[in-house]
Formats: C-alpha cells, structure tokens, sequence
C-alpha cells in the first residue's frame, strides 16, 4: 500500500497493478479497494492502474465536512503522484464523481462512466430520489449505520433473503463501517439538489473523450439514463456489455475498456 496527500491534508491509501499509461478506477457506493481489486487488476493488464480507497473507506483518512470537492482534490492528487495526465475509469455512483472531476478540468486524457445510476428524467423518479437520500442520511444522523445499509440495499432491490445472508458474512461489520459514506454518494449523485438525475451542466463541461457503458443486463433504465449521458457529454459514445450485469466481469470489461482508451 502506497498513500498520498490530498489538498485538506486527508491521507488516501493506494496501490498499482501493471505498467503504461495511468488509469486511476473510481469505486462506487459500499465499495473499497479490495473489493474493486479483481476490477484494477484486469485493467492493469493495459495499464498502470490505481486503485485506491476514496476518503471514508479502508486505509484512507477522512476529514469533514465532506465535500464532493475534496474529492475531486482526492483524484487531483493521485494523478499528479502518477504523472497525470491520467485516464479515469468509474463505475456506478464512481462514475458520477469521474464526471464531476473531468468537469472541473483535471488533468483527464479520456474517461470511462460505467453504469451511472442517474434517475430517470421525470418529476416522480426524481422525487423519489430525494425522499431515498432523506431517509438515508437521517438515519446516520442518528447514527443507525446497520439500518442505513441495510435501507440502502432494499433500495437497490435486494431481497431480504438475501440481505440476512450478508448479514452472517465476515464482510458485514466492514459494510457497516462505511455506511457514512452512502451520504457521499448522495452528494455525489446529486440526490437531494437534483433528484438524482444527470447533472447536465456538469455534462457539458466534461470535454474530454468520453464511453460511457452500460450492462445489458442492468435495470432498464440504466440503459435510458447512459444513452442520454453519451449524447450529452461533448464526445461521448455509448456501448452496451451484452450479458453482463450492474457488476461486470473482469475479464469482459477490461478489454473494452482498454479499446477505447489509448495504453
């Protein structure tokens, strides 16, 4: 494990797999380094890949009040200690912070949004949105982590078979330690200033090359919400991984991923 130091003086922990250019991968909600760690070494099969804790999470530090700036100074960090400029690869609510920090004119060569999960564009999807993220932050205001992930999760649609499931495995005090940082993500996603939906300003200022990927199998709309993102953004394209869910395999999108990204 390596660290750097971001702007506010937060320590964010790090490790390398593989050589060439610099991609640095961007984890999503409920997700660390060791988890993303099968995803990094794949890529690294192209690349010199940098996967990393985001603040909150394993061996970084974290220093409040949270600001989706500090991460974006996070990423800022990592890419200067690599010799920027850098690609950015992020995955669910990871890609919505990718876009925010391309957006903010980092050092970016080109970027990968996988599986963003804007809300659709419709007062009723963004509503709900809202009334999701409230719920979520009152309770960690009041400190009841196990009910918030578990809240989390039900809203992802898990059921709660298999929610009791995860509750008996050696990885669920870990969840709970990083249920403050669902509030991050609401931030990040824009839950409660907009509904959760895709931030089209930010989208415009994302000027660098830009594929954003979808599952096949991901819930429909996803597949909606990232064709509107690809026509957004100004060089976005768009591609489907056939047969492949919200998480995909390793070995299916590495080499669509080094495809579009020069190595």
């Amino acid at each position: 494990m390596e660290s750097v130091t971001s702007r506010d003086g937060t320590t964010i922990a790090y490790e390398m797999f593989g050589q060439g250019r610099p991609l640095i991968a961007v984890c999503g909600a409920t997700c660390d380094r060791a988890l993303m760690r099968s995803t990094a070494q794949a890529l690294g099969q192209h690349f010199a890949t940098v996967n990393y804790d985001r603040r909150g999470r394993g061996d970084s530090g974290d220093t409040p009040p949270y600001a989706v700036d500090r991460e974006i100074e996070d990423l800022a960090a990592l890419i200067d200690e690599v010799g920027g400029p850098a690609h950015l690869y992020g995955h669910s609510s990871g890609a919505s912070l990718v876009l925010h920090a391309v957006a903010a004119g980092l050092p970016v060569d080109r970027f990968v949004l996988h599986d963003p999960p804007y809300s659709p564009d419709d007062a009723s999807s963004r509503d709900e949105a809202r009334r999701f993220a409230q719920g979520i932050r009152g309770l960690l205001a009041e400190d009841k982590r196990a009910e918030a992930i578990e809240t989390w999760f039900r809203g992802t649609g898990m059921p709660d078979e298999m929610l009791e499931g995860m509750r008996q495995t050696p990885g669920w005090p870990g969840l709970i330690a990083l249920a403050p940082t669902l509030a991050y993500e609401s931030a990040v996603m824009g839950d409660i200033e907009n509904g959760g939906a895709i931030p089209e300003e930010v989208a415009a200022r994302a000027t660098r090359p830009g594929l954003v990927l979808v599952g096949g199998d991901s819930p429909p709309f996803m597949m909606e919400v990232s064709r509107r993102l690809a026509d957004l953004l100004p060089q976005g394209r768009h591609r489907v991984l056939k047969g492949q869910g919200h998480v995909a395999a390793p070995e299916v999108l590495a080499p669509v991923v080094a495809e579009f990204l020069p190595s």
